[in-house]
């Protein structure tokens, strides 16, 4: 693969389908087929071999130490010395003091590794992980997935596969280990919250993306789930709106609980069908200050309805943009828990002569109203917890919340602000 690898999806990566490398030069997920993820807008080019003006103001002063570190580790220390992984440490470790878990650098083998197709593989637990951090960590399972039904949640970290401690492994790397055919079993340690660590039996299965479901409640309630932002789900979205708002409903509740995002585009046509068209669904703040907008096509079929729109600590990326937009202009309530909080576009480039490649964060998305949700996630206008006990007991007080709001009028039916 050369050039730039444009668009990573970072936040919201699938432990499910595997078709061959993508985009974001991660081998899982499934295919973008050129479209973009929504944690990557903005390209850059691959840097020149020469550096920046900055970068040789008073350089000799500036490497001093590291040279000087360096000659003393030749000269003193007591083993046979490798210099490539010396450079290889020093390049992770300059990116690593960034203190963006999203920049970062791998090394050559890694970089292959993570490239290996996997062509005719689509099996996995089904689940969306972000692989930003330490370990991989499970963002949302998919549902009716073996994830799911193995009992995994939001935040849930794996910290071994089958028995073998993962800890300083690359997430990325760790991902193809919990992948694999369907039928066969995986073991993950797991670490949630501050429990002690326990073992998950999980049997992997061919895992199908669903991405939009819709249905009329009790009471005259249109609901609709989005599960993914996928390159079916504007038409799906488009097709469950004029389904459901042909039967007149008194309001409508969309369900972003556990859905752990995709591409960018997608989120602005799911943005559109509930607000005017021209007004800003998010903006991409780069280096210079500079920012990119990207507003909602108009011709939208839901946005004139009392709305709520329900949010978990699983709602993630193209999710967030979403009710990051909605709650901005007033024009849904959020109900539910503070959302994930990943906002940042990462681009890998590939070193020269196959010395690995880097991933640099390039920008931020902002909401319109310009908050920064990389981090903090969004809360909720309505927090309403979802207990273990609520799970056990299948009861949802975030879905009985959304309705009685709806019934109350308390949900707003057009855009509050501009």
């Amino acid at each position: 693969m050369k050039g730039i690898w444009r668009y990573l999806l970072a936040a919201a990566l699938v432990l499910a389908i595997v078709a061959g490398t993508f985009a974001g030069g991660f081998a899982l997920g499934y295919v973008f087929h050129g479209k973009q993820p929504v944690t990557g807008a903005a390209t850059i080019a691959p840097s020149s071999s020469s550096p920046s003006p900055n970068a040789t103001e008073n350089a000799k002063d500036l490497w001093a130490p590291f040279w000087e570190a360096w000659d003393l580790l030749h000269k003193y220390y007591v083993r046979p010395l490798d210099d490539v992984k010396l450079v290889q440490g020093a390049i992770r470790g300059m990116y690593e003091a960034t203190g963006d878990p999203h920049t970062s650098y791998m090394d050559p083998d890694e970089f292959r590794q993570a490239n290996i197709a996997l062509e005719g593989e689509y099996e996995g637990i089904g689940a969306w992980v972000d692989t930003s951090g330490d370990y991989v960590t499970i963002v949302s399972p998919m549902k009716n997935s073996p994830a799911e039904k193995a009992g995994l949640q939001p935040g849930d970290e794996i910290i071994a596969v089958d028995g073998e401690d993962v800890t300083g492994v690359n997430p990325e790397l760790v991902v193809r280990r919990v992948l694999g055919p369907a039928g066969t079993k995986v073991r993950l340690t797991i670490k949630r919250d501050d429990q002690p660590p326990f073992d998950v039996v999980i049997t992997r299965a061919k895992i199908t993306i669903p991405s939009v479901e819709g249905k009329m409640l009790d009471n005259n309630i249109a609901y609709v789930q989005l599960l993914t932002f996928g390159d079916k789900t504007s038409d799906e979205l488009r097709d469950t709106l004029k389904e459901l708002m042909a039967q007149n409903p008194q309001g409508l509740i969309l369900d972003l609980r556990n859905n752990g995002g995709g591409y960018l585009d997608t989120a602005v046509d799911v943005a559109s069908e509930f607000l005017p068209g021209g007004e800003v669904v998010l903006y991409e703040e780069y280096k210079d200050g500079s920012r990119k907008a990207y507003k909602s096509l108009g011709g939208g079929l839901a946005t004139d309805i009392p709305m709520v729109v329900l949010v978990n600590k699983g709602t993630a990326s193209a999710s967030e943009i979403v009710s990051g937009a909605l709650q901005d202009y007033g024009r849904a309530l959020l109900v539910g828990e503070t959302t994930y909080g990943k906002g940042s576009v990462q681009n890998w480039i590939p070193l020269e002569h196959d010395q690995g490649a880097v991933r640099i964060t390039v920008a931020l998305w902002l909401t319109p109203k310009g908050r920064q949700i990389s981090g903090k996630g969004l809360t909720p206008d309505v927090e309403v917890p979802m207990t273990e006990d609520d799970f056990k007991a299948k009861r949802d007080p975030q879905l009985d919340k959304a309705i009685e709001l709806i019934l109350q009028g308390k949900a707003p039916a057009t855009m509050q602000t501009k």
